[in-house]
């Protein structure tokens, strides 16, 4: 299907909100000057540009909606963009392309039961895919979550979380490396919360984002599960640049993750090891 938008000419989009997530960490809705919706798929990404002072991608945090052209990014304060980004008051004007990229293929995961495994900042892009299967909750077996920060102060979503965890359908576990005096929950990697999960393992998907090292210890737990390996799913988000294929910043081993990806089925690129 033809794309009604240039890979190259980015579209006006107004900040319409913002919340702070933490100290670094923002949530921004944006809608589109076109009226139009973004028409991404969850683990998709767009670029950014903020004007006179860069562009830069981001993976999208809402899922997909027809009924409005709203869309949902949340950005870690680090850089010259991020920080322009977060400066923004509502009523600014960006610029954005894409979206770009594969994305998770929800329709193989109807009637599956599913695992996500976000690390840090992971659980951002994967927000999209879950917000989509509570939205067609109807379609999708049994849902877990797992979600793994460094400290407490640098959890997002607390209150999201909160609310999903009461759910009868969805099982939530939250662990953190190092805790605080405050802190009642699980201590230690997200790995350390595998043994506390129950699932069938001959009907479960997996979805997992997060800092590259926790991938090579993900797919081992997944593995000594019994949940096959073309039924894990991953994201190298953490790669993407100019997004279409031209800088060559993303390439892996002859990959290249902004065409090929950023979302793979784990047997696409199991050769790649730790260049992941």
């Amino acid at each position: 299907m033809k794309s009604d938008f240039s890979h190259y000419v980015p579209r006006p989009a107004t900040l319409v909100a913002k919340k702070e997530l933490n100290e670094l960490v923002t949530l921004f809705e944006f809608v589109l000057d076109s009226g139009k919706p973004l028409a991404h798929r969850p683990g998709q990404f767009i670029q950014v540009s903020i004007y006179g002072v860069g562009e830069a991608p981001f993976s999208v945090s809402s899922p997909p909606r027809t009924d409005h052209n709203n869309f949902e990014l949340v950005v870690r304060r680090i850089g010259s963009v991020t920080n322009s980004l977060h400066a923004l008051q509502t009523g600014a004007k960006i610029g954005i392309r894409g979206p770009y990229g594969s994305y998770f293929p929800m329709q193989k995961f109807v009637g599956q039961d599913f695992l996500f495994v976000a690390g840090g900042l992971g659980y951002i892009p994967i927000r999209s895919v879950l917000h989509y299967m509570l939205r067609h909750r109807d379609e999708f077996g049994e849902i877990t979550v797992l979600v793994g920060t460094r400290n407490p102060q640098e959890r997002i979503f607390t209150d999201q979380l909160a609310e999903i965890s009461r759910r009868k359908d969805v099982q939530v576990l939250e662990t953190v490396d190092v805790p605080d005096d405050k802190w009642k929950g699980n201590v230690g990697v997200i790995t350390t919360l595998f043994p506390k999960i129950r699932i069938n393992t001959d009907t479960t998907s997996v979805a997992t984002i997060g800092p590259p090292v926790m991938y090579k210890f993900v797919i081992q737990e997944c593995t000594r599960l019994g949940i096959p390996q073309n039924r894990i799913y991953l994201s190298l988000e953490r790669h993407m640049k100019c997004g279409v294929g031209k800088c060559g910043h993303c390439q892996i081993n002859g990959v290249n993750c902004c065409l090929d990806g950023p979302v793979f089925c784990y047997t696409d690129i199991a050769g790649l090891g730790e260049a992941l």
